[in-house]
């Protein structure tokens, strides 16, 4: 809200402000009006995009899908895992959401992490 009669107290009611090396701007708080600016108060600035809040559950008669690493070295890596016979099947999700784990953190599986998951799906002599 403006109101009529108080003048900007930071631009002195010209609406620009000029810094000590000669530049000119906009004022800050009147933008440009030159009379003062009134706040309504405390200023809402929660984020309202659906993109801030936490996706919603699937429905309950939905089955859950399985978790799934996304990218593409975590997927040919979470393979070698559900086609190796050297794991027990017990071992294979937890291996599986050790490579969703390290993707959330790295982004990427790297190499030294793939050797890792590798030495562990190794077969026993």
């Amino acid at each position: 809200m403006n109101q009529q009669g108080e003048v900007c107290r930071i631009c002195g009611g010209d609406g620009r402000i000029e810094n000590s090396f000669g530049s000119h701007a906009t004022c800050p708080s009147c933008h440009g009006g030159g009379r003062r600016f009134e706040t309504e108060g405390f200023r809402d600035v929660t984020k309202t995009k659906p993109s801030h809040h936490k996706p919603k559950p699937p429905p309950k008669g939905t089955p859950a899908a399985e978790p799934w690493p996304t990218s593409k070295s975590g997927q040919l890596l979470a393979n070698e895992v559900k086609a190796s016979v050297a794991a027990s099947a017990e071992q294979k999700p937890r291996i599986i959401r050790e490579i969703i784990d390290h993707e959330s953190t790295h982004g990427e599986c790297t190499q030294t992490f793939i050797k890792k998951i590798r030495k562990q799906i190794r077969s026993r002599p």
